[in-house]
């Protein structure tokens, strides 16, 4: 028996699903609706992180790289994702939340760069918010400390 192929490009399935509703009773009697709810159908993200160098000299120029891939469900496979604006965010030790630095857009296969001032101990990651067809992802973030 051959292994499952799926059709070509799939791809395209992303986006806004209807939902419709058949109903059948065990007396025979039936009911359908039309549109019952609505889903978003979309691709898997990844995103990367990595802050260098490490420890940083306070005041040093740190860069924090990464990539923005999305399933690709005709391969199988992931693949990068271009074009598209993805946030970097820091955190600094004992804070509690992220806050945005800049926005980079996605370059070649996907790739993330971005050059920011150390002005603290603390983690960096990347948040890309989605699109209508691609889910909306967080890297790991990436902690850096002081030279001492």
């Amino acid at each position: 028996m051959a292994a499952w192929q799926p059709p070509e490009d799939v791809d395209h399935i992303a986006g806004l699903w209807q939902v419709d509703a058949t109903v059948k009773a065990n007396d025979g009697d039936y009911w359908i609706s039309d549109d019952v709810a609505e889903f978003k159908m979309k691709r898997a993200s990844k995103l990367t992180a990595d802050a260098t160098p490490e420890p940083v000299a306070k005041g040093a120029q740190l860069t924090v790289t990464g990539k923005l891939t999305r399933a690709n469900w005709e391969h199988l496979k992931y693949y990068g994702f271009t074009g598209q604006d993805v946030k970097l965010q820091f955190k600094a030790s004992g804070a509690a939340h992220y806050r945005t630095v800049k926005t980079v857009r996605s370059g070649e296969s996907g790739r993330l760069s971005a050059k920011v001032t150390a002005t603290s101990a603390g983690s960096w990651r990347w948040y890309f918010p989605g699109t209508t067809t691609t889910a909306r992802v967080t890297s790991a973030g990436d902690a850096i400390a002081l030279e001492r």
